[in-house]
């Protein structure tokens, strides 16, 4: 099986920074795409950022400019840099990886999230 596990989330004042790590383990035999989703009380889960295999990233209107999305491959790590937090950021964020399990076999796969709170 694959396991995720977030790290990183907190309470922290507006305009402050929070970096989010996620870290895939288990029967990984390549990993297509990971994400960063999130979700706030009452609302419905929202993509926030995304990277695939080659690299190439893409943001969710509200976060852009300010979130940063990477990857260390070598670890089966994503990063979520989130600067300039505002109070609309305050949710729970959900790491989540489509991942091969062997040549043929592939899921989506989820943490189990991780608080973030933007607070004075």
């Amino acid at each position: 099986q694959v396991q995720l596990v977030e790290s990183g989330g907190g309470l922290v004042q507006p305009g402050g920074s929070l970096r989010l790590s996620c870290e895939a383990s288990g029967r990984i035999f390549r990993i297509i795409q990971m994400a960063w989703h999130r979700q706030a009380p009452g609302t419905e889960r929202e993509l926030v950022a995304m990277i695939n295999s080659g690299g190439s990233r893409d943001y969710a209107d509200s976060v852009k400019g300010r979130f940063t999305i990477s990857r260390d491959n070598a670890k089966n790590t994503v990063f979520l840099q989130m600067d300039n937090l505002k109070p609309e950021d305050t949710a729970v964020y959900y790491c989540s990886g489509y991942i091969y399990t062997d040549t043929t076999q592939w899921n989506q796969y989820w943490g189990q999230g991780t608080q973030v709170t933007v607070s004075s």
